[in-house]
């Protein structure tokens, strides 16, 4: 069975089609990129998985269930990470992983946060105010609240966005391990196209509010007759 179901989602503002009927599913263990230029649709489609806008039609099943239907069942089970998603400043980064994990209702919240700062070496940080942290280490703790309530389905935009060439190998390392060795599922949206093909199992391309392509990035790469995702990128964009 699917973890995520999204079938025919279609998302109108006035006169613009902002997203018009994707449709896309993601498995246990599998990480899959959504990809496109700026405007084509990702963020709606985001925030349409995430709950926190209403497609104008089409359905969105979780574990099974309709996201409508049964939404805090299944948002306590999926979880959520972007670069542009500010997190409370004043708090010191132990602070912050504690109020997500009692907001998720973790048991054991001060052991869970021990090892979420481990997992994503935060320990010298714990007791920086996040206001003070820079931008690279801001995402890592972005991801380490991602994780809190240990999510069957994880979104993530940009997961990588300012980290190092060091820290963001690192996460992608530590990504694709928990998505084999514990059955998560991923829907990541990156502009990095080396990282899209080192992670994804399968990228779905979109444009103008469509997914236009979808594979595996050797399978893309051999239909458009391209080098690179990167290539292909360029090619979906322009055309």
């Amino acid at each position: 069975m699917s973890i995520l179901e999204a079938a025919a989602l279609t998302k109108r503002f006035g006169p613009v089609t902002a997203v018009d009927g994707i449709s896309l599913d993601v498995g246990p263990g599998e990480i899959i990129g959504l990809l496109g230029p700026n405007g084509a649709g990702k963020s709606t489609t985001l925030h349409m998985l995430l709950g926190l806008i209403t497609p104008d039609s089409g359905s969105i099943r979780m574990f099974g269930l309709e996201l409508g239907a049964h939404r805090i069942e299944v948002l306590s089970r999926i979880n959520f990470a972007a670069s542009y998603v500010d997190l409370p400043g004043v708090l010191h980064v132990r602070e912050v992983l504690d109020v997500f994990a009692r907001l998720y209702g973790v048991r054991n919240p001060k052991a869970r946060v021990a090892e979420l700062l481990d997992l994503l070496e935060l320990g010298p940080l714990r007791r920086r105010r996040v206001m003070e942290l820079s931008s690279g280490q801001r995402t890592r703790v972005q991801l380490a609240k991602a994780l809190v309530n240990e999510p069957s389905l994880l979104i993530l935009d940009e997961p990588t966005a300012n980290l190092d060439p060091d820290a963001g190998d690192r996460i992608r390392n530590l990504l694709v391990r928990l998505a084999r060795e514990n059955g998560r599922a991923m829907l990541i949206t990156s502009h990095n196209m080396q990282e899209v093909e080192r992670m994804c199992d399968r990228i779905h391309f979109m444009s103008a509010g469509r997914v236009v392509a979808s594979g595996s990035a050797a399978e893309l790469t051999g239909v458009y007759g391209a080098d690179s995702l990167e290539e292909v990128f360029l090619k979906v964009a322009r055309s």
